[in-house]
């Protein structure tokens, strides 16, 4: 068209009742709104105004010293965080988001009992298991067996025979036992 370049060949002229008033170029801004803190609720309440009176003749019981003491005794202490320092500065961070520390969790075998446990689980089994059937085959091998009547009588006279010589030798001892080889006797025969 014949305005491709330059506008149009003709300009309009404006009419008189849309003149040019003050600041009617100057951009339109938003409304002014209040400014306020992003961290505004944390903040401590106001100091009082001078001509307030406090509150007077108020007085607490609570022993401060034990109440702090017994809290200090009964709290767990905090665990410290696990940090790493990755400059000379010391720039720490937090190491268990960071990848270096392993996470045993993720394992594929986690939970499970390794294998080496459960060999020596069944090694100390089987071991337990011969050594109970060698302690029950030695007790049948040296179990008591009963004497019949007569090795009986014979072993009791055998026995009581050995004590009444013994006794005899004990009786003709002299009473006075003041010599090395009198004691050494006497102590043998007792």
């Amino acid at each position: 068209g014949p305005n491709r370049t330059m506008g149009p060949a003709k300009v309009a002229v404006p009419t008189t009742d849309h003149f040019l008033k003050k600041h009617e170029k100057e951009p339109v801004l938003p409304r002014k709104e209040e400014f306020h803190y992003p961290d505004e609720v944390r903040n401590r309440p106001p100091v009082p105004d001078r001509t307030d009176a406090p509150l007077m003749g108020l007085k607490t019981t609570k022993n401060f010293i034990t109440v702090n003491a017994v809290e200090n005794i009964t709290s767990v202490p905090k665990k410290p965080e696990k940090k790493f320092a990755d400059t000379r500065n010391g720039d720490t961070h937090n190491l268990i988001p960071s990848g270096l520390e392993p996470q045993f969790v993720h394992k594929k075998d986690f939970g499970e009992t390794p294998n080496y446990l459960n060999k020596r689980k069944e090694e100390m089994q089987r071991a337990q298991e011969e050594y109970d059937a060698y302690v029950a085959e030695h007790f049948r091998r040296g179990a008591l067996r009963c004497l019949t009547e007569d090795e009986r009588d014979s072993i009791i006279n055998g026995l009581k025979s050995n004590w009444e010589e013994i006794h005899e030798q004990y009786q003709g001892l002299s009473v006075v036992t003041d010599t090395t080889p009198k004691k050494n006797r006497k102590e043998r025969m007792e």
